[in-house]
């Protein structure tokens, strides 16, 4: 590298580039959307930890998508709301490449855990005598532990071979917070290597726990179909079908932004579909949780009535 270039100390988020005035009702409506999606996650939380009959393989996998909707957002979203209020969007370097390892931690174990999820309704459904002999409570725990530790190790890859790279320019994020793929445009090196490993991670991240779940839905597909029980069918049915819309959601928005073609306008691109993952998936899973399924209703309705008679 030449000897007149100089390591960046701080970056600036270009963020949303419209008028002040949208700026603020944005401001006012990603708020409403941050204050949604605590307190959505912390209610699916908080009736996971009382209810016993939620204390079940299923909704201690939603007892962990809960929390990872909630730090990936708190991660994510305070800075999108500072960005939108503040004329200086500067922020250090060193604690925009700490956002960017924990987006990439957060955002890979919510992949796996949906898988986890759909192995369990897979199990459940199509192996229901046998459901508690797999998904016994040491093998639960036994997937959570390996997969927040292998997720880590791997965030921690993406972050030594971001910073084995020189940045020297240019100081401008065109987003606003620092995503991988905007701070790699930062290095006046080659990132051929990070390139590769995060398309390689996409493979095994995404396409193939998307595959694994495609796969589970097949066979439990199948197996409700020959359910005879209508009560046992629904059911199934409205457990099943607030998964996969969870499951569509954040796959089909992640598939698109890191493994599709760019159109002409990717920063732009990426902007609205980071929105998707960073915003309004935390937002939508705990909704479609409660609203889709009974037993959260349910459980929802048992946590009322406590509270209207204590």
């Amino acid at each position: 590298m030449g000897g007149n270039q100089t390591w960046i100390t701080e970056v600036t988020l270009l963020g949303f580039q419209v008028d002040p005035a949208l700026e603020l009702f944005l401001f006012e409506l990603f708020c409403l959307f941050y204050m949604l999606t605590l307190l959505g996650n912390e209610v699916i939380l908080g009736l996971i930890c009382l209810d016993s009959r939620l204390h079940t393989p299923m909704y201690f996998f939603l007892s962990h998508l809960a929390i990872v909707d909630m730090a990936y957002a708190s991660n994510n979203v305070p800075k999108i709301l500072a960005n939108l209020v503040n004329l200086k969007r500067t922020t250090s370097f060193v604690p925009c490449i700490m956002q960017t390892f924990l987006y990439l931690a957060f955002a890979h174990i919510e992949c796996l855990i949906l898988v986890m999820m759909s192995y369990d309704r897979f199990v459940a459904i199509c192996h229901p005598l046998h459901y508690t002999v797999i998904m016994n409570w040491r093998m639960c725990m036994v997937l959570a532990v390996t997969c927040w530790v292998f997720i880590f190790l791997l965030a921690l890859v993406h972050l030594i071979l971001i910073l084995r790279l020189p940045f020297c320019g240019p100081h401008e994020i065109n987003h606003f917070f620092c995503e991988i793929l905007s701070v790699l445009k930062l290095a006046c090196a080659d990132t051929w290597l990070n390139q590769v490993v995060i398309f390689v991670a996409c493979v095994f991240i995404l396409l193939g726990p998307l595959c694994l779940v495609l796969v589970s839905y097949v066979h439990i597909l199948f197996a409700i179909l020959r359910i005879r029980s209508g009560e046992g069918c629904r059911k199934a049915f409205s457990t099943c079908s607030s998964h996969l819309c969870v499951v569509g959601l954040f796959f089909g928005s992640a598939i698109v932004m890191y493994m599709a073609p760019k159109s002409h306008h990717p920063e732009e691109q990426q902007k609205i579909l980071s929105l998707f993952y960073s915003l309004f998936n935390p937002m939508l899973n705990p909704l479609i949780y409660s609203l889709g399924n009974a037993e959260v209703k349910g459980a929802l309705r048992r946590a009322l009535y406590k509270q209207r008679h204590m």
